[in-house]
């Protein structure tokens, strides 16, 4: 009879998050280290990944930092040939620029594109190799809700995580065959360093706030059950999709409230 107390057990796998620094990403590294994984926290920011591994160790997790750029092509590539026992990936960085689109510079273009789509391609394709070879593992990126849904403004960034997404898909039925799962989480908005400028604006705040089911921003924290399941046998039969993670934002239409 299966032992559906392991369900989420990650006890023994390797776990990559890239981004672990901050953010999302922090989060992430603490959900897999308290489901039992041992995480490698990778983060251009060094001292905020090692800070997030000492908060990890504190709590009785097992993790280390280590320095990566998804910028460097090479230094990715070289990274992942040494994670020959990798387990689960879990890819987080991104940047945006918001402006409307005939405002957009191609050089403003080419920085949210490299980091966010490109960077993305270099680290779940490494990962998918070392993986196909091992026949198992789990790919996570972070998409986006920017990826099905858009506003003024989010023309460039919604396009990459519209294109993180379909890469995900590709790599999954590409990969599927060989064991491992690829897949894609869609947070709403999320109060991280990447939406302080949002949230220094009360009106900004409240009004994105209010668009969502549950009428408030998410936490970072709210983010790790989502690639906790997507990492472990609790998701083990769900690969290419969209785990959308948002509060109910796009369930609902418009922002105004009929008088009913």
């Amino acid at each position: 009879m299966y032992d559906y107390r392991k369900l989420f057990d990650l006890t023994g796998k390797k776990a990559l998050v890239v981004g672990a620094g901050s953010g999302i990403g922090e989060a992430a590294a603490h959900g897999l280290a308290a489901y039992g994984a041992h995480v490698l926290c990778g983060d251009i920011n060094l001292e905020g990944a090692q800070k997030v591994v000492a908060d990890i160790q504190v709590a009785g997790g097992s993790a280390e930092a280590i320095p990566f750029d998804l910028r460097d092509g090479e230094a990715v590539k070289s990274a992942l040939e040494g994670l020959d026992d990798l387990d689960v990936l879990v890819s987080t960085p991104a940047i945006n620029v918001r402006k409307q689109l005939l405002d957009m510079s191609e050089e403003e273009f080419d920085r949210v594109l490299t980091l966010n789509l490109k960077g993305t391609f270099r680290l779940i394709t490494a990962a998918g190799r070392n993986m196909k070879k091992r026949g198992k593992g789990s790919i996570i990126a972070f998409a986006s809700i920017r990826a099905q849904v858009v506003e003024p403004g989010q023309g460039v960034y919604a396009a990459t995580k519209a294109g993180v997404l379909q890469m995900c898909r590709t790599l999954a039925a590409e990969l599927g065959p060989h064991g491992v799962r690829v897949n894609a989480i869609g947070p709403g908005v999320v109060d991280t360093p990447l939406t302080a400028p949002i949230a220094a604006n009360k009106d900004w705040y409240d009004a994105y706030a209010n668009k969502s089911a549950l009428g408030r921003w998410a936490k970072p924290h709210e983010m790790a059950g989502a690639v906790v399941y997507l990492a472990s046998d609790a998701g083990s039969f769900v690969t290419g999709t969209l785990t959308i993670v948002d509060g109910g934002w796009t369930a609902i239409d418009g922002r105004f409230t009929p008088p009913l």
